[in-house]
């Protein structure tokens, strides 16, 4: 005979009950056929699993190997079992079974779309991927590992995987800096590219054209930087605060102690949110909700900053959600 995950259930069963004859009543059998069951699972294990007593039965020293194996095998499988129907739901679509697999680059916009999607699908599985990598995030995307690759475009650059994947856009920031609040031009309502010539500034890595678009928008203004410090948001953040460097950030970027963030006259840079998913791909039926959600997302950002609200209402070289169309 083989051993099956029944009999395993069988033996724990009998040693939670501590008797032949209270589990026989729990599993719903004969106190006969469970004596004769259980006598065909020692015979398959090759030994007694229980001894026998007055006050009822004690595993013996393979029954407790049994039961320890028992007790790590049989919730797992329930778990395999739950996770597979789970699964399944989210691939067919069924009731239930809405799963957001997310990836995403630095940045806030991927954890407020996280908290909406979790808040108007209590039941659904939320995860996330992140990556500096634009094109890794598309890849992801492209070949199904991901439902939803949430980037930024620096300017009108065409996002990565273009031809596997619909695009949409969310918004359009402009491109603010960030300075201590101890900076001679913190106080200032917009800054000058050309007044940050001698500062080393501080930005998230990327694999898009940003940085070469930077030194682009820093040539025009007669100067080139004379170090950038490439490294995560915090780092940043703490460059600037500390007076190291000043910094790049999305307008939507929110207030922190210590720094504050400044429009840059002209506007010369922008960033373009973006949100893309294999047309062809289960994740392609929610996509109008989940860019909703992620249109939502940022225009509460924008509202929160105070920067941010000032640009907009006398900027005109751009308008910020703009668009909102189908890009690609």
């Amino acid at each position: 005979m083989d051993l099956e995950l029944r009999h395993l259930r069988t033996v724990r069963a009998i040693a939670d009950a501590g008797s032949l004859t209270k589990a026989a009543t729990a599993l719903g059998l004969a106190q006969p056929a469970l004596s004769a069951q259980l006598k065909r699972i020692e015979r398959a294990l090759g030994g007694a699993l229980f001894e026998r007593g007055r006050h009822g039965v004690r595993a013996t020293p393979l029954g407790e190997l049994v039961l320890e194996r028992a007790r790590v095998v049989l919730p797992a499988v329930s778990d395999l079992q739950r996770d597979a129907v789970r699964f399944a739901r989210a691939a067919a679509g069924g009731p239930g079974g809405a799963r957001f697999r997310l990836g995403g680059t630095h940045g806030p916009l991927l954890g407020a779309l996280v908290d909406r999607l979790a808040a108007a699908h209590p039941g659904a599985a939320v995860t996330t991927h992140t990556s500096w990598s634009e094109r890794e995030i598309a890849a992801c995307a492209a070949d199904g590992r991901l439902d939803y690759a949430l980037i930024g475009t620096c300017g009108t650059s065409a996002p990565p995987e273009s031809d596997r994947l619909a695009w949409r856009e969310i918004a359009t920031d402009p491109v603010f800096v960030m300075l201590p609040t101890g900076h001679p031009l913190a106080t200032h309502d917009r800054v000058d590219l050309a007044d940050l010539a001698g500062a080393a500034w501080a930005d998230v890595p990327g694999d898009g054209c940003f940085a070469d678009c930077f030194h682009a928008a820093c040539a025009r203004a007669g100067f080139t930087p004379t170090r950038v410090y490439e490294t995560e948001t915090a780092s940043c953040v703490h460059l600037v605060q500390v007076g190291r460097a000043v910094g790049l950030c999305r307008a939507t970027f929110p207030d922190t102690t210590g720094l504050v963030t400044r429009p840059l006259t002209g506007t010369p840079l922008v960033w373009r949110h973006l949100i893309g998913w294999h047309p062809a791909a289960p994740a392609a039926r929610a996509a109008p909700a989940v860019l909703a959600q992620a249109r939502a997302a940022h225009a509460a950002a924008a509202e929160r900053s105070r920067s941010y609200a000032a640009w907009r209402a006398s900027a005109s070289s751009i308008t910020p959600n703009r668009g909102k169309t189908d890009i690609f």
